[in-house]
């Protein structure tokens, strides 16, 4: 595991281009023609991947800003990071292989598209893999992390049929029908699990080899 100073300056540089990245892609999604700013921005806070990137953003933030408050040593506890962590590596999964062929950004849209599905969720991975302590995470903490995801779910879908708009193709109650969009979210929650169960594994290999280190 690297030193506290290499981790605050890690995160520091992250929080730059975590929030940087955000407001890059909101001003680009602000020069779209034909939605209002208060719509516009409802819909970009409606994208698991704005929201998850808010989370990573924080994460990175937080622990530096406010590293000796309450709130700081929360999101540098374990189970938050493992939690963000599960959350960005599934946007970079989903993105790659569910949502990648379906569109060619340019330019602008190119650099933030980069940022939000692979430098970020990359980003949060190594930080978790270099600078949180390993071993204390539980095989039931998966399942409590996808309050997120579950809670993301039901909004999706009261915002969906209110406004007519759905951030991703696959949970698209109008277009696909309550049961292929009701099975495509419930195979997202068991991805989201599966990956959460593999975090709880690396956490617990790690922790044995540290353990196994610092006693010899």
């Amino acid at each position: 595991m690297h030193g506290p100073r290499t981790a605050l300056i890690w995160r520091a540089v992250f929080a730059l281009l975590g929030w940087a990245i955000l407001i890059l892609q909101y001003a680009l999604m602000l020069a779209t023609p034909g939605q209002g700013v208060f719509a516009l921005t409802l819909n970009f806070f409606s994208y698991f991947t704005i929201l998850t990137n808010v989370l990573v953003a924080l994460a990175m933030t937080l622990p530096v800003a406010a590293g000796g408050r309450p709130l700081g040593r929360w999101t540098a506890s374990e189970g938050v990071r493992a939690s963000v962590t599960m959350y960005a590596v599934v946007v970079g999964l989903v993105y790659h292989f569910l949502l990648h062929a379906t569109w060619n950004p340019q330019g602008w849209l190119f650099v933030a598209n980069v940022g939000l599905h692979y430098l970020m969720p990359t980003a949060m991975l190594l930080d978790w893999l270099m600078f949180t302590p390993k071993g204390r995470l539980r095989w039931t903490d998966p399942a409590k992390w996808l309050a997120f995801p579950l809670i993301y779910g039901g909004w999706t879908v009261i915002h969906g049929l209110a406004a007519d708009w759905w951030p991703y193709w696959f949970i698209d109650v109008s277009g696909r029908g309550w049961i292929k969009a009701g099975a495509a979210f419930a195979g997202l929650l068991v991805f989201f699990l599966i990956i959460g169960l593999g975090v709880v594994a690396i956490d617990r290999t790690l922790g044995r080899r540290d353990r196994s280190a610092a006693s010899a």
